[in-house]
């Protein structure tokens, strides 16, 4: 049996997991999604998820139709006829289908589908010798305007942002906000390492509150590390002494050169290291079971 799509309440294979041309998801980006991950049978996270997601939905005034119990069946058993041990699961609630316009009063129900599959973000070699990144012109939405706490399907920011990095045959683009702060990643927070505290931008950026992100500073604090949020710029990037990223597909990435600079010594520092094997541990012992 190929590959199996939760869609409105069954499990189709891919082939006929089809949603409307009018649906509002994807004529207008109306609509929420969280990414998952999931090891060793066990989802990571699954209620933090599920949380957001939730809160996301609220945001934009969306009633998901499923209660999160009902919701947390649906990824099981999505995962188990898919046979997947450790995948990553995408999530959807879209508006549903309405008409050619903008309101969302003419959509009746949402439409929701799941997808598990495998992912590797990164090659493996990134995570050993780390990454390089660039910072972009195109600037990260103002919270006023789109917060970003709304993990909405409108992802067009981003996806200019990436193209950018794209351009300049480069993995991944940093964008600032309007204030020429550091924000995040296309798809990832950032954190920096100075004189062994740890620092990452705040909410007042414009960055989504990560899940994995999160989790690293619990993990940090387990470790009596200093972990500060506040606003930093390009020239504190520069001078830091490690810079690392964190996402759930990503999980945690070392950054070891930014705009041509070289950051640190080059290579991933001890605490970004210990950071990624407590969090290889934490992955492989937690989580929802199926």
């Amino acid at each position: 049996m190929g590959q199996q799509i939760y869609l409105n309440g069954k499990l189709v294979p891919r082939e006929e997991a089809l949603v409307s041309v009018y649906d509002h998801g994807l004529l207008y980006g109306d609509g929420v999604f969280e990414g998952i991950r999931s090891y060793h049978n066990r989802v990571f996270k699954l209620d933090e998820h599920l949380d957001r997601l939730y809160n996301s939905a609220a945001g934009i005034m969306l009633e998901i139709p499923m209660t999160k119990e009902e919701l947390k069946e649906a990824i099981r058993e999505t995962l188990r006829a898919n046979k997947l041990a450790d995948a990553y699961i995408r999530l959807v609630v879209t508006r549903g289908v309405g008409d050619l316009g903008l309101d969302p009063r003419k959509c009746s129900r949402p439409t929701i589908f799941i997808i598990v599959d495998k992912i590797s973000l990164y090659p493996p070699e990134y995570y050993q010798e780390g990454l390089e990144i660039i910072t972009v012109p195109t600037v990260r939405n103002i919270p006023q305007a789109l917060n970003p706490q709304i993990k909405s399907l409108n992802y067009l920011n981003n996806i200019l942002a990436k193209i950018e990095a794209n351009n300049q045959n480069i993995q991944e683009a940093l964008m600032l906000n309007s204030q020429g702060y550091i924000a995040e990643c296309t798809g990832d927070n950032i954190f920096i390492v100075k004189g062994g505290v740890l620092v990452t931008p705040p909410e007042i950026a414009g960055v989504l509150k990560g899940i994995t992100r999160a989790t690293v500073i619990d993990l940090a604090l387990r470790r009596n590390l200093t972990v500060k949020e506040e606003l930093f710029t390009r020239v504190d990037l520069y001078i830091s002494d490690e810079c690392f990223l964190t996402g759930t597909a990503a999980e945690i990435v070392p950054v070891t050169k930014i705009d041509g600079r070289v950051i640190g010594t080059g290579k991933p520092g001890p605490i970004t290291k210990t950071l990624m094997e407590e969090f290889r541990k934490l992955t492989g012992t937690t989580g929802t079971s199926y």
